[in-house]
């Protein structure tokens, strides 16, 4: 299928969306991965970060990166639930993510997996990131060779 992302059905937009959010982390492309939310936020443990520096400094601030500039990850979006407004102009998503991940010294293996919330909007004939919401890591392995801070915030 060729042409603009904004002739692809409305679903394959948004797919693509989930996909490129995780081949932005993997590739330790953060700022190409901001953009993502220009019109939109990151939600993570109840905290709204909005703005690219603000989402950014999130990123930054959890995950690991290797001489390489990357993580070192995987992350496999997989089960995407897609749920199109009366309107037209709003989504709603669940999706599942698993992560991959081989380092210096951690041999390949499933270090997590959880489920994102999702909300998008139609702007200009095109769909956008408008909430992420980190919803759940529903199975939890070995991060340390990913995260530089605890799965869960202080006090929690």
């Amino acid at each position: 299928m060729t042409g603009s992302p904004q002739e692809l059905p409305f679903g394959l937009q948004i797919t693509n969306l989930l996909h490129l959010y995780a081949d932005c982390i993997d590739s330790g492309d953060f700022e190409t991965g901001a953009d993502l939310f220009t019109h939109g936020v990151v939600v993570s443990y109840g905290r709204r970060f909005e703005g690219r520096e603000a989402i950014m400094a999130l990123w930054r601030s959890f995950v690991r990166l290797y001489a390489d500039g990357t993580p070192k990850t995987r992350h496999i979006i997989t089960n995407p639930i897609i749920e199109l407004s009366a309107d037209g102009q709003q989504a709603n998503s669940r999706s599942q993510w698993t992560i991959l991940q081989a380092a210096p010294g951690f041999p390949l293996q499933v270090i997590g997996s959880g489920r994102y919330y999702d909300t998008f909007q139609r702007i200009d004939g095109a769909w956008h990131f408008k909430l992420r919401e980190y919803a759940s890591i529903d199975l939890v392995g070995d991060f340390s060779a990913h995260l530089l801070q605890s799965l869960t915030p202080e006090g929690t």
